[in-house]
């Protein structure tokens, strides 16, 4: 489809959610979809972002936005990059690659899970220095120093140490779906992926997913459920030593996923690492969790680090009222992935197009050139 003909189809993230969940089998889209509990938490990260109003301001002339975004280190095209998925390959196939490609392509970050399809050997070549490595934190001293030399070896130049899975979380939707890890397709399974034929036929050619990394460490584990995989067997709740240990064996910035609190992203400013990541885990984790960008105003006060934001962001505008709020970048995990389902390659290159219009259009409303000067039209509450 040409550029033009998706922007008429696929105007909003909304319409590429809708045509990916027609295009992947039902225990797939509850993989993807689903929150823990009774998905407040995943409800709260859309209610309260639509709480978040700013001012237009007019009379401002005509002008083109700037969309880019410093962080790190590196200059980004947009103030927006893709979140870490485990088992994104499970999704669409090859997914982790196709989405690397595209990260690179539009000039943003792409983070790769520990516990994705993929080995960080094989997403490397694909992200011309613009990869983050998430790591969920493996108990042996071994595993740990060897993942991080594979890590660096690959060009993976930002980690991603996330501490908001101290435990597997219940995830009811995803365990009734019937997915285990990996996946076994049992016959109520196979009925599901026989009416989805593209995504079958992928998987046909790639392979059913697996845990590459994981299983390298672990061996091969047959039968988990689809919410206690194999990456459980190796990792553990880090604690603050852990954490020291790991800035001195990382040499690149290092970034601290699953923050909530301001005093914890005080005590984490102190230990050194470089920027704190605002999360709930897309509501997959705790589900009496506040919504990332209720946290954020807390967060920003307690901390001169960069901060980095996900949960329900879902266009432009949510990337705008965001950085209103202190962020100094957005991440998204479930819409790329849509993108990926709804179009497979070129997917995620049309979102991304729709993400820059968005921005565009709700800066030209608000009269602000520059991103960072949406924080002036911000509406306070209370």
């Amino acid at each position: 489809m040409r550029s033009m003909d998706l922007h008429s189809r696929y105007p909003a993230l909304s319409d590429l959610r809708a045509r990916a969940m027609r295009r992947v089998p039902r225990f797939v889209w509850e993989y993807l979809d689903s929150g823990t509990g009774v998905e407040a938490t995943k409800a709260r990260n859309r209610a309260m972002l639509d709480q978040v109003r700013l001012s237009p301001s007019i009379l401002h002339g005509e002008f083109t936005p700037d969309l880019t975004t410093p962080l790190l280190g590196q200059t980004h095209a947009l103030p927006v990059g893709i979140a870490p998925v485990g088992m994104s390959g499970l999704i669409w196939p090859d997914a982790e690659r196709h989405l690397a490609r595209a990260a690179t392509a539009a000039g943003i970050p792409y983070t790769l899970s520990t516990v994705a399809s993929q080995k960080p050997e094989d997403v490397g070549p694909c992200l011309n220095g613009q990869g983050w490595f998430q790591m969920y934190p493996p108990r042996d001293p071994e595993i740990r120093a060897d993942m991080l030399r594979r890590a660096r070896a690959a060009g993976f130049r930002v980690l991603v140490l996330t501490v908001d899975v101290p435990v597997g979380s219940r995830r009811e939707r995803q365990v009734r779906s019937g997915l285990t890890q990996p996946p076994k397709l049992t016959p109520r399974l196979m009925a599901q992926v026989a009416i989805r034929p593209v995504w079958a036929l992928g998987m046909a050619q790639q392979g059913m997913p697996r845990m590459r990394l994981i299983d390298e460490y672990a061996g091969q584990t047959k039968g988990l459920p689809s919410n206690k995989h194999a990456g459980y067997l190796l990792r553990t709740s880090p604690d603050w030593d852990y954490l020291r240990w790991l800035r001195e064996a990382w040499d690149g910035p290092l970034v601290v996923k699953g923050v909530l609190r301001g005093d914890d992203a005080e005590a984490l400013e102190k230990e050194g690492v470089d920027a704190l990541w605002i999360s709930n885990h897309a509501g997959r984790q705790f589900d009496a969790a506040p919504a990332t960008i209720e946290a954020l105003p807390e967060v920003r006060a307690a901390t001169d680090l960069p901060i980095i934001l996900d949960g329900g962001i879902e266009g432009g505008l949510d990337i705008l009222r965001a950085v209103a709020l202190g962020a100094d970048f957005v991440m998204m995990g479930r819409g790329w992935h849509f993108a990926l389902a709804a179009l497979g390659a070129q997917g995620p290159a049309h979102l991304a197009d729709i993400l820059a219009e968005d921005l565009r259009a709700n800066m030209g409303q608000l009269g602000t050139e520059r991103l960072w000067d949406v924080r002036k039209r911000l509406i306070p509450t209370g």
